[in-house]
């Protein structure tokens, strides 16, 4: 199943076509995408018959948004990938995850323009996955299943508050307006040949700076939704950015930055890509 924000509104995606939830249920789901988490298995159970419902309509990439706006709870990931801890000059993997927060007024939809507050915002596209049921103590066994579904992220980092001060500032430096685009669609496990083995990439006007496989995450998802719900409630709705691979600006030799004009593709194989395109504060 692969559902959308469009407008505002919840849809349903079947091939190229978006059926209005709320229209088609009549009222039985609300409109709101973000409402839909509380109840995915019913909802769940219910879109597995529309398949011939007949007021679809064609799915305008324009007006899409984040699959899920507005989060209780958003949880980021650091170090996921041996290959970018490396970059970053750290040679002992975490034992485990390295937990930070993005704040929701930093989200946005797969198709954006973003301001550049200064001349160090650095790129790290990121599989993300959205919980579907209230999660507490879950097993690695049953952690797929509350798993709503996974999309596209970028993790947006400006670098010099990041790393200024004599401690990180991780959530505010990825925090900006338009730091944490999503989408374009959400897709559940079940539509994915491997869920835990899906390419990842993106590109900086057309050149290729980062692509891995979601395999390579030293914590995969199932492993992070165990490890946070031993710490913290997890909710329907709450996001985790799973963590980036090698390939960002902050790594190369020399840096390198995003700056006015570049445009920034990211993908998740399977889910689809994002775009955001930069402009001057």
């Amino acid at each position: 199943m692969r559902i959308a924000n469009v407008g505002g509104r919840l849809k349903l995606l079947i091939a190229d076509r978006a059926i209005d939830v709320a229209s088609a249920s009549e009222g039985r789901f609300a409109a709101d995408p973000q409402a839909v988490y509380e109840v995915f298995d019913d909802f769940k159970q219910w879109a597995a018959g529309q398949d011939d419902h007949l007021d679809a309509a064609e799915l305008d990439p324009a007006s899409l948004g984040s699959p899920a706006p507005a989060p209780r709870q958003v949880f980021a990931i650091g170090l996921n990938y041996a290959d970018h801890a490396a970059e970053g000059g750290i040679t002992q993997l975490p034992e485990e995850p390295t937990v930070f927060t993005k704040f929701a007024s930093s989200f946005s939809g797969p198709v954006s323009v973003v301001r550049l507050p200064t001349a160090a915002v650095d790129w790290e596209v990121e599989l993300v996955a959205v919980i579907s049921r209230t999660a507490r103590d879950v097993d690695l066994e049953h952690a797929w299943s509350h798993v709503a579904g996974l999309t596209v992220g970028q993790d947006l980092s400006e670098r010099r508050s990041q790393l200024r001060g004599p401690v990180p500032q991780f959530s505010l430096a990825k925090s900006h307006a338009g730091f944490s685009p999503t989408g374009p669609v959400l897709v559940t496990p079940d539509e994915l040949p491997d869920p835990d083995d899906l390419e990842i990439g993106c590109t900086v006007n057309g050149e290729e700076v980062q692509k891995a496989r979601t395999a390579d995450m030293i914590f995969s998802v199932p492993e992070l939704i165990a490890h946070l719900s031993s710490v913290v409630t997890l909710y329907p709705g709450d996001v985790i950015f799973t963590g980036t691979p090698a390939g960002v600006g902050m790594g190369r030799k020399p840096e390198r930055y995003l700056r006015p004009g570049d445009e920034l593709r990211s993908w998740v194989e399977g889910i689809g890509e994002l775009r955001q395109r930069f402009v001057a504060r």
